[in-house]
């Protein structure tokens, strides 16, 4: 059966990626940081599904964990098929000038040189030279990558814009080893993140803004992202699929 590891696993749109993922027939690896609790509650319901679940905890900005954390998803599921990246975070909303230097470096750490790291291990699983025969990835951008997030968290806007440039330059890097890369770029989602950047009500507060005139829920980002991992989508790679309601 595939296995598929999805970092970020424990809460919105990565929990909803392991859940879906488990009635789709994937085994599932779901990486967290903190919320052991939360990430055992995604693993019951992977189980309930009938697949396969095992939880590892890991930072991923800290090479050396992540690491572990493909080793220990090789022991307990098996050889990788699939990485989703989606561990990240904001930091607290403000201007760029009243920003804290620490929190800005911790979000670059976790949302681009996480990904960096997580893609690194998942290419070397999957490569031929890794016992692999190809696999998939998805990274998670977002619409902010292009809406800028002007006096709310430009820096994450700016991690999410490398994401873009990194998912299109390993597409064409890693295409001949038979492994596909793309990015999901969600809009306004319902998930927590809001409320650890400091403004739990953002998303009523910019659902009129959208064309919609709603935020998304996190089963609607997953769902493309399921679609990525699967055969309909493996003619695609490089691409970078805005789920933005129109934003």
């Amino acid at each position: 059966m595939p296995i598929l590891l999805v970092t970020g696993g424990a809460r919105g749109i990565g929990a909803a990626v392991c859940r879906m993922a488990a009635a789709r027939g994937w085994d599932v690896c779901i990486n967290y940081q903190r919320d052991q609790t939360a990430a055992e509650a995604v693993a019951e319901d992977v189980v309930a599904s009938g697949r396969r679940a095992l939880t590892v905890q890991a930072d991923v900005s800290d090479a050396d964990e992540v690491a572990d954390l493909f080793a220990a998803c090789e022991r307990g599921l098996g050889q990788l098929d699939a990485l989703v990246a989606s561990a990240g975070l904001t930091g607290r909303i403000s201007t760029l000038a009243a920003a804290d230097p620490a929190e800005l470096a911790t979000v670059i750490n976790v949302n681009v040189t996480g990904t960096l790291l997580c893609c690194r291990e998942a290419v070397r699983c999957m490569s031929g030279t890794g016992g692999g025969s190809g696999g998939i990835i998805v990274t998670l951008s977002s619409a902010a990558s292009t809406l800028g997030s002007p006096g709310e968290y430009v820096w994450y806007a700016a991690s999410k814009g490398a994401i873009d440039s990194f998912t299109q330059g390993l597409a064409k890097e890693v295409g001949p080893e038979g492994i596909r890369v793309n990015a999901v770029a969600p809009g306004m989602t319902d998930t927590e993140i809001h409320a650890a950047g400091g403004n739990p009500d953002r998303p009523t507060q910019i659902a009129p803004t959208i064309p919609l005139r709603r935020v998304a829920t996190p089963e609607e980002i997953a769902a493309p992202i399921l679609w990525l991992l699967s055969e309909e989508a493996a003619y695609v790679s490089g691409a970078i699929l805005r789920v933005a309601g129109g934003r």
